[in-house]
């Protein structure tokens, strides 16, 4: 007998397992930019495509599973062929291609056992900023309209934070790339890697093409978008800085030898031979004070070590000549006994 499991925990288990399986994936970035609409995501891969084109004016992206948001992708593409083909090419729009997906997401949701592991956006860029489309579809088939930018993916709320602080509207291509890029490097607990141009998938929609306003940025393009981004993260700023350094310190200054070891101040010529006001180991080399008798007299004041090494101290021709005292004081005594 099978156990009853309530609709409201069943739902709750779907869209848990479908947040986990989202999480695993890395987040995406879409926001408006003064020429259109660009499309950001990590992606290494040349082949396995994240960002697409639907129709003339609407671009696909997505995060999560691979193979099934493909499946919406090419499932997209022929009911915007089969509508414009039925109808008109301008009845195609990104509001009934987001309810259209968002009946399929609701209805796998609802009814399947386990739910699509994927979150999309659905944009379309109009002839002004103020006619731009942003719709975001999650795993359970709600439409969410976003106006600016959106972050998609398990850090999505992190890298909305980011967007929020950088974004402004009617930004230029490279700075809104470089927001865009400051968003998703900063998801991985605060370190931010270098992100390059390999390991990016990069495409705008550009209200300034004739038909087709879809279009990727790779190669040489791309690389001079991340040039030009670069030196707005304040990296000029920093290394005219940190050039600015080394003027600081100036080398008139750093490059005078009194003031570095000062010999001239405190080792005077004049004040070296004053023995006894300076008591300094330039006065023991100087013979003319050592060699003075009445010094040489007071070995208690002249037991130093730097006057022990002069010979004249060791041999004074005064104290040798006092043992022949002495001899005499004997030799007197001789003579005199003797008588």
């Amino acid at each position: 007998m099978p156990f009853y499991v309530s609709p409201e925990q069943a739902m709750k288990d779907k869209a848990d397992y479908a947040r986990k399986g989202i999480a695993r994936g890395r987040s995406g970035v879409v926001l408006q930019y003064a020429g259109g609409i660009l499309f950001v995501a990590p992606n290494p891969s040349r082949a396995l495509h994240k960002i697409s084109e639907i129709y003339d004016r609407i671009a696909f992206a997505a995060v999560g599973r691979y193979n099934e948001f493909e499946n919406l992708r090419k499932a997209g593409v022929r009911y915007a062929d089969m509508t414009g083909f039925q109808y008109d090419r301008q009845d195609v729009t990104a509001r009934g291609l987001a309810n259209w997906y968002a009946q399929i997401l609701g209805t796998i949701f609802t009814e399947s056992n386990k739910p699509f592991e994927v979150e999309i956006v659905v944009a379309e860029v109009g002839d002004g900023p103020d006619s731009d489309q942003i719709y975001r579809i999650p795993f359970d088939g709600s439409v969410v309209d976003e106006h600016g930018f959106v972050a998609m993916g398990g850090q999505a709320d992190q890298v909305a934070a980011v967007l929020k602080d950088n974004y402004a509207d009617s930004m230029p291509l490279a700075d809104a790339l470089a927001a865009a890029i400051a968003a998703l490097s900063g998801q991985a607990n605060g370190e931010r890697p270098e992100i390059t141009a390999g390991q990016l998938e990069v495409a705008v929609l550009d209200r300034e093409r004739a038909h087709r306003k879809f279009r990727r940025l790779t190669g040489a393009r791309l690389e001079a978008l991340l040039a030009e981004k670069r030196p707005a993260k304040g990296g000029p700023a920093a290394s005219s800085q940190a050039g600015a350094e080394p003027a600081t310190a100036k080398p008139d200054d750093a490059g005078q030898p009194e003031d570095a070891g000062q010999p001239a101040a405190t080792a005077k010529p004049d004040g070296a031979g004053q023995p006894a006001a300076t008591a300094k180991p330039d006065g023991a080399g100087q013979p003319e004070d050592a060699a003075k008798p009445e010094d040489a007299g007071q070995p208690a004041a002249t037991a130093k070590p730097d006057g022990a090494g002069q010979p004249e101290d060791a041999a004074k021709p005064e104290d040798a000549s006092q043992p022949d005292v002495a001899p005499d004081a004997s030799g007197d005594a001789g003579p005199s006994g003797g008588s």
